[in-house]
């Protein structure tokens, strides 16, 4: 079945108990909320339709939260979110790889460990490495990553976001995911949470729910979404946007299925 480019969600919300939304480059790009998506969420409301903000945001749901507060949004759409940064920390706090970790990120992430700063180290004395972005020091200089790395890889590597790039605002930036794809290459072993992997979803899905999953990444919003047999609503204007400027509808299908991807609607941005 083709997948069908929509107006607004109102046409097809009636389909759907619950709604899996994206976070970065739906709700916002990092700087500002966009205005017509914050009306989703708002008409949502008001139906009583249950939505959970599910991002792949390296931090705990709480640091998520301040976040988009600081942005202004209301806070009586911010009952349910969940990151990836969450899925992760449950298996930190278990010590699952380990007691001791080296930190690969920057400073802003470090609420991740927030309680077991102790068990932070240096890579020669670390069980496993703990991913969360680009250090502040090398925000975007792929070869000192790959020197850095490439004698402990037989570390384990926890990546707590699978994005490659983002764009906040105009700018593009690099994720966890483009250390993490480093990291495989150089032979060491990678444990991903977040989307499109299934944990992250298992604790957001309730049993009988019909899902709608809303977001602009195909790699990880809607390949996410085809992993556990959800629809999925892909927003074009997001991190693909050049791949969609000006191409024809009948030809979206063709992007998607590059990444051996499906979806059911298409949005430009995220409407009512």
């Amino acid at each position: 079945m083709k997948a069908k480019l929509i107006k607004g969600l109102s046409q097809v919300q009636s389909k759907y108990d619950a709604f899996f939304v994206d976070l970065w480059g739906v709700i916002h790009n990092g700087i500002q909320l966009y205005p017509g998506a914050i009306e989703v969420l708002e008409n949502l409301n008001k139906l009583n339709k249950r939505f959970v903000l599910i991002s792949n945001a390296p931090r705990p749901s709480k640091s998520v939260k301040k976040f988009l507060l600081k942005l202004k949004m209301d806070k009586i759409l911010l009952k349910n979110i969940f990151t990836s940064g969450e899925a992760a920390l449950q298996s930190l706090q278990k010590k699952v790889y380990g007691n001791f970790f080296y930190h690969l990120g920057p400073q802003r992430d470090n609420s991740l460990f927030e309680g077991f700063e102790k068990n932070r180290k240096n890579l020669e004395d670390a069980d496993f490495i703990l991913c969360t972005g680009f250090l502040d020091s090398n925000e975007d200089s792929l070869g000192y990553y790959k020197d850095l790395l490439k004698n402990y890889t037989q570390l384990k590597m926890v990546c707590t976001n699978p994005d490659l790039i983002v764009h906040r605002g105009l700018k593009q930036e690099y994720c966890a995911g483009t250390l993490a794809a480093i990291f495989k290459k150089l032979g060491g072993k990678v444990i991903y949470f977040g989307k499109p992997y299934p944990d992250i979803y298992k604790f957001c899905i309730k049993k009988g729910e019909t899902v709608l999953a809303i977001g602009d990444n195909i790699r990880t919003d809607i390949k996410g979404a085809n992993n556990m047999n959800l629809d999925s609503l892909f927003i074009t204007h997001g991190i693909h946007k050049k791949d969609f400027l000006n191409l024809p509808l009948q030809n979206y299908d063709k992007i998607l299925e590059k990444y051996e991807t499906k979806t059911n609607y298409y949005q430009e941005r995220l409407s009512w």
